[in-house]
């Protein structure tokens, strides 16, 4: 039997939910959007996104802290949360997810390639989970995105 696509899941679970969702991507650069977007129906769950690819605009757009960048860098566990939950209240969402990482070819922050942060936030909670990948840029990215929605999975299901 073939399960279905884990994006389908996530859009079906929030639609059944009455739930809203919204996106901060830096390193998956807008593929978790279009992931779950690509699900018909995702109109009703999906409220926007923001690419914040840079510091600048982490810090412009996400009001993210220049200092919490300076100190823990912007693929931290603290930046992660702080743009999923900055993205919730800009986009008025009852869920935010984030991503922040590393791809490659070269380490940037003084991190290796692979690694990365997913940053969740919902009006009961925020929480980042810590991912250590392997591969090229490209397996980096999707090997996130997977995980992404992973993670929205386990907390959609009842």
């Amino acid at each position: 039997m073939k399960s279905e696509p884990i994006a389908k899941s996530v859009v079906k679970l929030l639609g059944k939910k009455g739930l809203t969702i919204s996106v901060a991507e830096s390193v998956t650069a807008g593929g978790l959007a279009a992931e779950l977007t690509k699900i018909a129906g995702s109109s009703k769950v999906f409220l926007g996104g923001v690419i914040a690819y840079s510091d600048e605009v982490k810090i412009s757009e996400l009001k993210i802290s220049k200092a919490d960048i300076k100190k823990h860098t912007a693929v931290s566990e603290v930046v992660a949360i702080a743009m999923a939950q900055q993205a919730r209240v800009k986009f008025k969402s009852d869920i935010a997810i984030s991503t922040t990482g590393v791809a490659g070819p070269k380490s940037a922050y003084g991190q290796k390639v692979g690694t990365a942060w997913i940053g969740v936030a919902s009006k009961k909670e925020s929480f980042a989970v810590a991912l250590n990948l392997s591969g090229d840029r490209d397996s980096i990215r999707h090997a996130i995105i997977a995980s992404a929605l992973a993670a929205l999975e386990r907390i959609l299901k009842p």
